[in-house]
């Protein structure tokens, strides 16, 4: 296989020389799984198997980024590979989109079609599934007999700091990104090292309020369908965040080391889409999980 530079009126597209790193991830993720595999069957080197499969994962990054980062450094890429990035990451975001309609589609059916069925079960023959059943209103644990008592995570303490929080970070992305255009080498990093902290700020703040939950409100995993949409919401959400915050403080470290300019930045631009789909999933979150 053969490498082509792309010119600068993009009329060639650039291909890679052939790579390890594909075949390695493969193998990589095979000893994680089985590793995970033999931990759950008791067997004793499980551990180690998954501990080598995830070294073998992050040497993989480090080192595929790292080459790809070299590729776009030297300007190997042209009009037709930023083309492809854009169509990828659009499609990549939209794929998160349907993960995160799932939840609240699953959300939405729980709270509006379920619940009330489960009151109304066979009302005209006289019974129901469950007698005792008082489910009037949300939250609820559930109407099953491992129904537990809990109290509902507020809106308006850490869920609503955490908004504002997030929310700025948008704000302090969307100005480094000026700044980038600007050719403003001072407003890009510091925006973007703002937007890293708020991140990692909202995250912080997120470890606190689960364990508030545990601790204090008996809002856990096993309290029933509202524990259960809650956490799965929440924590796939901070899952994200915590990615996108990866992602933005390696693109700071990179605008730090000079990389990117006004014409050639995608690698900055993709996660800034990622981390304003990130905004847009906490609003929903915020109102419909915290608020309503």
């Amino acid at each position: 296989m053969s490498t082509h530079s792309a010119s600068s009126h993009g009329t060639h597209y650039y291909v890679p020389r052939p790579s390890h790193y594909p075949v390695t991830l493969s193998g990589a993720l095979f000893l994680l799984a089985l590793g995970f595999v033999l931990r759950i069957n008791g067997f004793a080197p499980g551990p180690w198997f998954m501990l080598a499969g995830a070294a073998l994962i992050l040497y993989v990054l480090f080192g595929w980024f790292g080459a790809i980062i070299g590729e776009s450094v030297t300007r190997a890429y042209g009009r037709w590979e930023d083309q492809s990035f854009r169509h990828g990451m659009v499609w990549f975001i939209a794929s998160e989109v349907a993960f995160f309609a799932a939840f609240f589609g699953a959300l939405f059916y729980v709270r509006v079609i379920s619940v009330p069925d489960l009151l109304n079960l066979l009302p005209n023959h006289g019974w129901t599934l469950y007698p005792d059943y008082q489910g009037l209103s949300w939250p609820q644990s559930g109407a099953g007999p491992k129904a537990m008592a809990f109290t509902p995570m507020g809106a308006w303490g850490i869920p609503a700091l955490n908004t504002a929080l997030l929310l700025s970070s948008g704000a302090t992305v969307t100005w480094a990104h000026w700044g980038l255009l600007k050719n403003n080498r001072f407003q890009l990093n510091l925006g973007l090292f703002l937007t890293v902290v708020l991140g990692f700020t909202f995250l912080g703040f997120q470890a606190w309020e689960y364990h508030h939950a545990y601790a204090e409100l008996g809002l856990t995993l096993g309290a029933g369908v509202y524990g259960a949409t809650f956490f799965m919401l929440t924590g796939f959400h901070g899952f994200h965040v915590t990615l996108g915050a990866i992602m933005l403080t390696v693109i700071l470290l990179r605008c730090l080391k000079g990389h990117f300019d006004a014409d050639n930045h995608f690698a900055f631009e993709g996660v800034a889409w990622y981390w304003h789909f990130v905004d847009v999933v906490w609003l929903l979150l915020f109102v419909f999980v915290y608020w309503l």
